[in-house]
């Protein structure tokens, strides 16, 4: 159950009913329209990461997801398993994330964007080596795009758990 009450959206002004409905009315985004603004900009850059930029759809939502399981945010975990489904992420890919180091299902760039995805969470910062792998497999762009989809996912992740936003059918979950 979560920490406050979810928004009272009939009280929430048009755009944000708006936006809302963009996103079926997920319980992510029920919390955050108690601050219109806040809430608007934060789908708007959620939207840039999602359906723009050159970072291969596939490993954005392997790095995602994985975020999701470092931070220990089962929402964010169940909703980019879903997403990564719908870009080409297989069931296999998708149950080997926990223990990705010891699977065979990733390529190359796959699996230096999960070993910068772990380093940007349990550490300061990646390693010279683990950049530089990474870095030699992405285009600037790519890797700008790598590093800021993680960064806004771990802030995803802590809003989740800190609010113990409510898992929803997995039809539902944005």
């Amino acid at each position: 159950m979560a920490r406050i009450d979810y928004c009272d959206t009939s009280k929430s002004n048009e755009r944000t009913k708006e936006i809302l409905g963009k996103n079926r009315n997920a319980n992510i985004f029920r919390m955050m329209a108690h601050s219109p603004s806040y809430f608007e900009q934060y789908c708007r850059l959620g939207g840039a990461i999602r359906h723009r930029g050159e970072l291969d759809p596939i490993v954005r939502e392997l790095a995602i997801t994985r975020t999701g399981i470092l931070c220990e945010a089962p929402y964010e975990i169940v909703a980019h398993q879903r997403i990564g489904k719908n870009v080409g992420v297989t069931d296999e890919q998708n149950a080997a994330l926990e223990n990705w180091e010891r699977a065979t299902c990733f390529d190359e760039v796959q699996r230096a964007a999960l070993a910068f995805t772990d380093e940007i969470i349990r550490l300061r910062r990646p390693s010279d080596a683990t950049f530089n792998a990474v870095a030699a497999k992405l285009t600037p762009a790519a890797l700008i795009e790598l590093q800021l989809s993680v960064g806004f996912y771990i802030m995803t992740s802590k809003f989740l758990e800190t609010f113990d936003i409510d898992m929803q059918p997995v039809e539902q979950v944005v």
